[in-house]
């Protein structure tokens, strides 16, 4: 029989394009009705004061990103990136484009994109940076939590001569509600926004790992019988003790030993010592940058008697702790108005800095000098790794790119385009897999040398952080949706999930994998011990 009466009418082509636009229709009216709530919620960041009004009744929208000014900025100079991708000669070896596979998921993916442009016409949001200078990166702080207002993340506004945002200072959507921090060995398997036709696996449970292959096609993944067992595997985390930083904590590190941790905020390092049980104190505070300006990233050496801080100025410091007194042996300083991320060679002999300009900026430690710079992104470079043995540099931006890079040759070797911007990253430790935090909520697991991936669904909003345990099997992500996820990789089956009261910024693991550090928009950080 001939395909030509399928789709007439009465037929089972009618039938099936009368319920897609039934379910378009409800979708429309879903997403107005979001948007009619976040206009009548929303309050717009408070530059000036750096207190913005609690956004607890913002909270009702939660699958719905709010956009700070910075990133509705960031979204307006989109065609202004495009021009200058087109005057870009840069070669580039391998590029690849990662998109969702089925037309379903693509609809979702623009009505999302919509969504965000008519959210930055809506009443309550603004761009305006009052009298601050050009160069005056400003975070907006969480007030303090109340029981039912979930905390935010602090959002970086930049001048009208577009400096680039923070990933940090997105005002991705808030959770609905808060609950007490917590830990799912199992946690229920969560419905994703993909379409119904991928989001169940067999049993009705809806899934949230998904495998795309190289063609495209994109599947459930089942999870092998043993991806919650192994001696590697962690069973859940406890926490062990909350560090009062007193400002909003967008950096954690944890030293080798494991004594002590390090704690990034508002002009400064507090440094902790987490040895011993009961009430902590800092035993430390290092005054870097100017007092107003936030730490984005510090990183120790490998031998723990340094520690190189970065953030929201053009001068890197550089510590010594093995010093009487703590204190700044050398200070490295580049063009660019601000350092969102760091990372040390594994020979302890380089750092690399990813600046607000996009540049990737090499120093050797050394002799404190500038050897070089990575160009290609062509807006903030905000998250960094590099691979174990020291060869290759992987690098996320605001610009909605990765791209790896020859650190013998010096250039770039791949590039991989997406939809959404990048705010984090890490490359696992047994190679081959490169775990990316979108600002869409996506996670997504990149193979190196493949073109297939995993593509996790686990998150509400804008994923901040991302790090990879030492031993390579699982990792963990933090949210603005307050969680910290805990995968097993690559395939990302969840291990256990943790809801903290505001936005988890930093985070950090333990070298013996161990102890997990997280920093909040609540003005502390959490030490959690990882259990077997």
């Amino acid at each position: 029989m001939g395909r030509g009466g399928e789709g007439g009418e009465g037929g089972p082509g009618h039938a099936c394009g009368c319920l897609l636009h039934i379910q378009d229709h409800l979708l429309f009216l879903f997403q107005q009705q979001q948007l009619q709530q976040l206009s009548q919620h929303a309050s717009p960041p408070h530059p000036s004061s750096m207190q913005p009004p609690s956004l607890s009744g913002a909270s009702s929208t939660s699958g719905l990103p709010a956009l700070s000014g910075t990133l509705v900025a960031q979204l307006a100079t989109k065609e202004d990136r495009a021009a200058q991708d087109g005057e870009n000669t840069e070669h580039t070896p391998s590029r690849s484009v990662s998109s969702s596979p089925a037309e379903s998921l693509q609809d979702e993916e623009r009505t999302g994109l919509k969504r965000k442009r008519e959210e930055k016409e809506l009443p309550g949001h603004s761009d305006s940076d009052g009298d601050k200078s050009d160069y005056n990166l400003v975070v907006d702080e969480d007030p303090p939590s109340e029981p039912g207002s979930p905390g935010h993340s602090p959002r970086l506004a930049r001048s009208h001569r577009e400096l680039p945002g923070s990933p940090a200072a997105s005002g991705c959507g808030q959770p609905k509600e808060q609950s007490p921090v917590a830990f799912e060995p199992h946690p229920h398997l969560r419905a994703s926004t993909l379409s119904s036709s991928l989001s169940t696996i067999p049993g009705g449970k809806h899934a949230y790992s998904f495998h795309v292959s190289a063609d495209g096609q994109m599947q459930p993944v089942p999870f092998p019988p043993d991806a919650l067992m192994g001696s590697g595997i962690p069973r859940h985390a406890r926490q062990l003790h909350t560090l009062t930083h007193g400002e909003v904590v967008c950096a954690v590190t944890i030293s080798n030993s494991t004594r002590h941790v390090y704690t990034g905020g508002k002009g400064c390092v507090k440094v902790w010592d987490v040895g011993q049980p009961g009430t902590k104190t800092a035993v430390a505070q290092l005054d870097c940058l100017n007092r107003d300006n936030y730490i984005r990233s510090c990183k120790l050496l490998p031998d723990g008697r340094s520690l190189i801080v970065g953030g929201e100025a053009s001068t890197l410091s550089i510590w010594d702790l093995a010093a009487p007194t703590p204190r700044i042996k050398a200070e490295l300083t580049s063009s660019a108005p601000a350092c969102y991320a760091l990372a040390i060679s594994p020979d302890a002999k380089v750092c690399f800095s990813c600046c607000s300009d996009g540049n990737i900026v090499v120093w050797d430690l050394q002799n404190q000098t500038l050897v070089r710079q990575f160009q290609g992104h062509t807006d903030g470079a905000s998250c960094i790794d590099i691979s174990n043995d020291g060869t290759k540099l992987w690098t996320g931006g605001l610009d909605n790119t990765v791209r790896c890079w020859d650190l013998r040759e010096g250039r770039q070797l791949q590039q991989h385009d997406f939809s959404s911007q990048i705010f984090s990253l890490g490359y696992c430790p047994m190679g081959e897999w490169l775990a990316v935090g979108m600002e869409s909520s996506n996670v997504e697991i990149l193979h190196v040398s493949k073109p297939d991936k995993y593509q996790l669904h686990l998150h509400e909003s804008c994923v901040l952080s991302l790090k990879f345990a030492s031993c390579g099997m699982w990792f963990v992500s933090t949210g603005k949706d307050n969680l910290l996820n805990a995968w097993r990789a690559p395939y990302g089956a969840s291990i256990f999930q943790s809801k903290e009261s505001s936005s988890v910024l930093s985070c950090d693991i333990s070298v013996n994998d161990k102890f997990i550090v997280t920093g909040s928009g609540d003005k502390k950080a959490t030490v959690y011990e990882v259990v077997y």
